[in-house]
């Protein structure tokens, strides 16, 4: 018996929702909506007492699963780990299927976020980069070729 129905969305906690939020956007995502959450439901799902956080629900231009950004106005965030390896346990990326890998790459180095490493193709199939975006976010683009 399987359980789930669906992959809904990722989520990922940040410290400044609106520059996040802005780093998806250029690259194409879309605000499905914003909103805040506090009191006792999301006091339960967190664990965490006191919890109130504001949300931006974002998706891709052809549907699929979310992604949610969401930053804590109490209590405090915790600092992750911003120069994180893939090696790091723990979220390792979320990735992206752009059209054009240089254009996407060149269009949040506009904004000073730079790769991790360099781009790479694997088997004259695919190019591939890892993008580190707002607070350590690695985010991997790629492009199918041919």
């Amino acid at each position: 018996m399987t359980h789930v129905r669906r992959f809904d969305h990722i989520g990922i906690t940040v410290a400044d929702l609106e520059a996040a939020t802005e780093f998806f956007v250029r690259l194409g995502l879309e605000v499905e909506g914003t909103g805040e959450v506090a009191g006792e439901f999301v006091e339960t799902v967190c664990a965490v007492p006191g919890a109130h956080c504001r949300i931006a629900m974002l998706r891709t231009p052809g549907g699929g699963p979310r992604l949610e950004l969401s930053s804590f106005v109490t209590p405090e965030h915790t600092p992750g780990s911003p120069q994180a390896l893939a090696t790091e346990v723990g979220l390792r990326n979320v990735s992206f299927e752009v059209v054009d890998l240089q254009a996407a790459v060149d269009a949040v180095a506009a904004d000073g976020y730079g790769l991790v490493g360099g781009i790479g193709e694997y088997e004259g199939s695919v190019r591939m980069a890892y993008v580190r975006g707002p607070e350590g976010i690695v985010v991997s683009l790629f492009e199918q070729l041919g």
